[in-house]
């Protein structure tokens, strides 16, 4: 039996012109990440990084601290759904990046503004009346995370070890799946999915099973607490 540890992206750039890039503290918890596999002895025999920025970024300060090669297989089927489309497809006055810095920064917390309405653009989405809206619906960001899951345990030799690097979005939908919930039900499981999480998936011939969901014990306690986050 092995091992894929699918491993959320370190906190990206909230705020910034460039959201799809590390903050600094993004970088502190993937650095952590890394320090505590190296300290468990995670033996790695694979690497996957999905195409975003934030997904690599987490992938070279992780395997760095590991004392492993900075280098992995890219693989687009573990990309993070269009924000920036489910957000203009719900309000097109928001659809400019910079458009829409400048509403939420006038809100007394921008970030709960953020969310609140970003959670309504989500629930567009997965609603099911509007799919034809967009350039991916969510039964296809569902079919495209199913298929990179499943495809990669199929190329994998038993007993091997995978981390892949990706986002929130196709770690809630691999948990639904695997659990057996409703999908509608990713957009909640999305929300607790900490920054720099692990999620363990295991594989053998008999199919796949969810190990372990949203670790991230190695940023508890005084010393590391300051690195939970979750956006």
């Amino acid at each position: 039996m092995g091992a894929i540890y699918l491993v959320r992206h370190g906190q990206a750039s909230f705020g910034a012109a460039e959201y799809d890039a590390l903050s600094a503290l993004g970088v502190e918890q993937a650095t952590r990440l890394g320090a505590a596999l190296k300290q468990r002895g995670l033996r790695v025999d694979r690497v996957i990084s999905g195409p975003m920025r934030r997904h690599r970024q987490t992938a070279e300060a992780c395997l760095t601290a590991m004392d492993l090669p900075a280098v992995w297989d890219e693989q687009p089927g573990w990309k993070e759904y269009d924000h920036d489309e489910m957000i203009a497809r719900f309000d097109p006055r928001l659809s400019d990046p910079a458009t829409r810095l400048a509403h939420f920064a006038h809100e007394p917390d921008p970030r709960r503004a953020f969310q609140t309405m970003f959670e309504r653009a989500t629930e567009r989405w997965i609603g099911g009346d509007h799919d034809a809206d967009y350039a991916e619906s969510w039964p296809a960001f569902n079919a495209r995370v199913s298929t990179a899951l499943r495809t990669l345990a199929a190329s994998m030799a038993p007993s091997q070890n995978a981390l892949v690097f990706t986002s929130g979005g196709p770690v809630a939908v691999v948990t639904a799946d695997l659990l057996r919930v409703p999908q509608r039900d990713a957009a909640r499981i999305n929300r607790i999915v900490a920054n720099a999480s692990l999620t363990k998936v295991l594989y053998s011939e008999r199919g796949l099973y969810l190990s372990t969901f949203n670790e991230h014990s190695y940023f508890e306690g005084e010393r590391h607490k300051q690195l939970i986050t979750y956006r």
